[in-house]
């Protein structure tokens, strides 16, 4: 027998819509309605659209269209745009973060990049903490991924693939956090996936350092060494880690210590159809992400529901600038999912364009809408 849960409006925190730039991946209208076919009342766009979202014009065009899309269809899911750290997300210069906050830019992320330069990270976070906004990191550093296409799994050594050391990503958390620490900044990490990288959030919150981190569905779902196939839908940046790795972000999130973001990455098929060697990074994630962290830390792990539901709702809510708060309040919306009926995840009922999941033909027994009081 199925039950009903009902939950204030979820909210995901990492989404590429691919609008402007490959509309045939994603657009702002596609996106939104992936959205509401997953329970979502709000998402955060990512700003490596191409141009790169970091100027004010552009930032307002994002809200134009996410107003055109309320005018159609209602209000949710609402779309609140984060904007560049950086001018071109080149690492180089940083963005005009001032305006762009004016102009309504939720938080600040070069996300797709790593800003390796100490200098202008400092920058950035001083600007932003002196906003009162969160600067996120997609914290991998590129001098130590050189190449590298997948964590070190049989995989990997069977068809030698290129490998990403964990401390890829450990380096630039710990240097994150230094720089959280010297700056007073909030800061927070996209997508962690190893071990190493979530010891050092939890130490840092240990601390008292205002740093947040957020695992996806499939770091929590998969691990590389369960990998036989040459299959992109499996690769992703950063890749899925081992099992201890798994282990370690199911304990963090059971802990209250992570929250939940999709990291929804749509491609067209073409660039999804070359193996790990030559493939796009990224899956979608929108349409599937409550019923996968339900089977994996509900069902699998016995994490409370409430506990699951904040992880969704008002951890990421916490993130965003009051004003998005008192739009996410004045839409009314929340979150009803309904546990306890089989459903196959198939490839034609998706909303969105892009269909590279390694979810489809998977069965969960958690199907989510969104509604307004």
């Amino acid at each position: 027998m199925s039950r009903e849960l009902s939950f204030p409006g979820f909210v995901d925190v990492h989404v590429h819509f691919r609008d402007p730039g490959v509309p045939e991946a994603e657009t702002t209208q596609s996106g939104l309605a992936a959205a509401r076919r997953g329970g979502f009342a709000a998402v955060v766009t990512m700003p490596n659209t191409s141009p790169a979202i970091d100027s004010p014009a552009l930032v307002k065009a994002q809200i134009a269209k996410r107003d055109a899309w309320a005018k159609a269809h209602g209000p949710a899911p609402l779309l609140f745009p984060s904007a560049c750290i950086t001018k071109g997300r080149l690492g180089r210069e940083v963005a005009a973060l001032e305006a762009l906050a004016e102009a309504g830019a939720a938080f600040f992320t070069d996300d797709g990049s790593y800003v390796s330069d100490d200098r202008v990270m400092e920058e950035a976070m001083r600007r932003a903490a002196a906003l009162g906004l969160v600067v996120c990191d997609h914290a991998l550093d590129p001098t130590i991924v050189a190449g590298g296409v997948i964590r070190d799994c049989p995989l990997s050594r069977s068809r030698g693939l290129a490998v990403i050391p964990a401390e890829a990503e450990a380096a630039a958390v710990r240097r994150d956090i230094s720089l959280c620490r010297t700056t007073g900044c909030r800061l927070h990490i996209q997508h962690i996936s190893t071990a190493q990288g979530v010891s050092l959030v939890i130490d840092a919150q240990r601390e008292g350092l205002p740093v947040t981190a957020e695992a996806t569905p499939h770091h929590l779902m998969f691990s590389c060494e369960a990998l036989t196939d040459d299959d992109a839908n499996f690769k992703m940046a950063p890749p899925l880690g081992n099992d201890e790795d798994r282990a370690a972000l199911r304990e963090a999130v059971k802990g209250g210590r992570l929250m939940f973001a999709t990291d929804h990455a749509p491609h067209p098929a073409a660039t999804k159809s070359r193996g790990f060697a030559k493939s796009a990074n990224g899956i979608t994630g929108l349409e599937t992400a409550l019923a996968a962290t339900w089977s994996v830390m509900v069902e699998e792990e016995g994490m409370d529901p409430i506990a699951w539901a904040r992880a969704w709702s008002a951890m990421p809510r916490d993130l965003l600038p009051e004003a998005c708060r008192r739009a996410m309040d004045a839409s009314g919306c929340r979150t009803h999912v309904s546990v306890g009926e089989r459903r196959r995840v198939e490839a034609d009922a998706f909303a969105s364009l892009s269909t590279n999941s390694p979810y489809i033909g998977m069965e969960f027994d958690l199907a989510a809408r969104i509604e307004q009081n």
